[in-house]
């Protein structure tokens, strides 16, 4: 689904990566689109808008043709605290106080939630998008506020997958640092640029932006979640860590325990996590938060090979915020592993529908693959590459999706070029490491890519899938002890982690052990009705030396 703003947004600049460049004032003469509009849609009569909009509002919130969702806590808890600070009275242009702004119910609400750090529902981030844009309009020199706009912005271009609207939130967040620079207090727009640069997986200037906002106001906890989010994109999870712990000192609750769960999980401590998860779910209250708080557990559920309970977790999610689109995607994953696969493409479908993220695209056109359906998942590969040079347009760095795409759908040289400079920008994380070492594998060169698999392994909380890579690149090493360790860890962890994968996974295992001299291994459960491994010419997860042409090549 393409939405396209009425004139686009301000595009990436040059020294988009400078932060020193976006603390200086913007040039004094106004822009040339209005900030108040925001961009609007063509009507797409096939699928429901997630919410009504007010046609006699005068304020117009984002458009109604605009599929959403609620994004990770993470952005929520951002958004969250910098809308906080937009509750202050502003300073008109005559210099004289103004009244604070009239704060109807939905603004309220979201001014209630982000308060604590949660995230707020999406028609309460509309009524927020509406009311500052219509603020603003009346008073352009209120610094706070336009903070607030520039990282409701970022939000709701994570909410609808749409980076159309990061360039309006530079645009924003640009015009606060005019009005009041960073090193003058305005800490609410940096914390908002390193959103956005978490956004557009740009880590290495979020966390200069997070660090500057933590250098000048120690105790100001809205810092700390970018932070985390940064250094976990650059895989320097000692520092996320320690992060977290701050952040847990300074505003303790609900989204310090959806953090710290995180930071266990990374560590590897699948048990700490759960619990933790666990409690966070069991003390979040608001729907918006509940349901994110449902969805982590049913991520770590899917991590540990439970299909049957993320099913349920991620179906409480739905029930407590049906717009919490990422769980019905989580579900759809959950559903294939099941073996029910007419459930996950419905699942899938809707999760598209509303919002369109690529990593759900690369995830049906895999399932449907799994079941012969090429010419469904060619549809899915070719709307995944549009997805994500359409992103690329506005500033978001997909190398490592695009990558992993690469590597088993298309031209593996190319998925190892493009993961090797990703790795030079200092994106060191266990997601990275994984997918540039398969890509390497997957263009011959196995030799370098064990360092890479192994770091994934060793840092990546010990999923399924790294295991895999990992072993099938020691098999190719002939390193055959290592790798059917490895192995049968990737089907112990989840025996289904992959339509594609786990079936090349179990022969990978019989090559290296035949079951006539080793016997039945309980690491191989029988496959569902529905599981097919993919046929020969068509499996884009076989081990290394089995030649694989993939459909998109190219």
């Amino acid at each position: 689904m393409d939405v396209m703003p009425q004139q686009p947004p301000e595009p990436p600049h040059s020294d988009h990566s400078d932060p020193d460049h976006l603390d200086r004032p913007p040039p004094a003469s106004p822009p040339s689109e209005p900030y108040d509009v925001p961009p609007e849609a063509p009507p797409t009569p096939d699928c429901e808008p997630p919410f009504g909009l007010d046609p006699e509002s005068s304020a117009e919130p984002p458009p109604a043709s605009l599929h959403t969702t609620l994004r990770r806590a993470a952005f929520g808890m951002v958004a969250a605290a910098v809308l906080v600070t937009g509750a202050v009275v502003a300073v008109p242009d005559d210099g004289r106080k103004a009244a604070p702004p009239s704060v109807p119910g939905g603004v309220s609400r979201a001014l209630a939630a982000t308060n604590s750090g949660s995230p707020a529902s999406l028609s309460d981030l509309k009524a927020m998008i509406g009311d500052r844009q219509s603020w603003v309009g009346a008073h352009p020199s209120d610094a706070r506020s336009w903070a607030v706009l520039g990282t409701a912005y970022v939000e709701w271009g994570q909410r609808s997958a749409d980076a159309a609207y990061y360039g309006r939130a530079e645009q924003a967040l640009r015009r606060s640092l005019g009005a009041q620079p960073g090193d003058r207090g305005n800490t609410a727009a940096l914390v908002g640029l390193a959103a956005l640069a978490n956004a557009r997986h740009d880590f290495v200037t979020a966390k200069k932006w997070g660090e500057t906002v933590r250098a000048r106001q120690p105790k100001d906890w809205t810092a700390y979640p970018v932070l985390i989010d940064a250094y976990d994109g650059l895989g320097d999870y000692t520092a996320a860590g320690k992060a977290a712990e701050k952040f847990t000192a300074l505003r303790s609750g609900v989204p310090a325990l959806s953090r710290t769960a995180q930071m266990y999980r990374n560590q590897g401590r699948r048990e700490d996590a759960l619990a933790t998860a666990q409690n966070a779910a069991d003390r979040a209250t608001a729907p918006a938060e509940k349901a994110d708080c449902l969805h982590r557990l049913g991520e770590l559920a899917w991590e540990r090979g439970e299909s049957e309970k993320a099913v349920a977790q991620y179906s409480a999610a739905l029930r407590t915020d049906p717009a919490h689109h990422p769980s019905l995607a989580g579900r759809a994953r959950a559903l294939a592993a099941l073996g029910r696969t007419d459930e996950a493409q419905r699942d899938y479908r809707a999760a598209l529908s509303r919002l369109p993220r690529p990593e759900y695209m690369l995830e049906l056109g895999e399932l449907y693959e799994s079941l012969g359906r090429d010419d469904d998942s060619l549809g899915q590969y070719t709307q995944l590459r549009k997805s994500l040079a359409r992103a690329d347009g506005y500033g978001v760095d997909d190398a490592l999706l695009l990558g992993r795409f690469e590597a088993d759908h298309g031209n593996a040289a190319a998925a190892a070029k493009l993961l090797k400079t990703e790795w030079q920008r200092r994106h060191h994380s266990a997601e990275v490491a994984d997918a540039l070492g398969w890509a390497l594998h997957r263009s011959g060169d196995s030799a370098s890519a064990l360092q890479y698999a192994q770091q994934a392994a060793d840092t990546g909380g010990g999923t399924a899938l790294y295991a895999y890579h990992l072993g099938v690149i020691e098999q190719d090493l002939r390193e055959y002890g290592p790798a059917r360790s490895h192995l049968e860890e990737a089907l112990r962890t989840n025996a289904q982690f992959s339509p594609l994968a786990a079936p090349a996974a179990r022969k990978a295992l019989d090559a290296l052990s035949p079951p006539s001299a080793t016997g039945p291994r309980d690491v191989q459960p029988t496959p569902g009705p529905d599981s097919v491994a993919a046929g020969p010419g068509r499996s884009t997860h076989a081990p290394a030396g089995a030649a694989s042409p993939a459909p998109g090549g190219h």
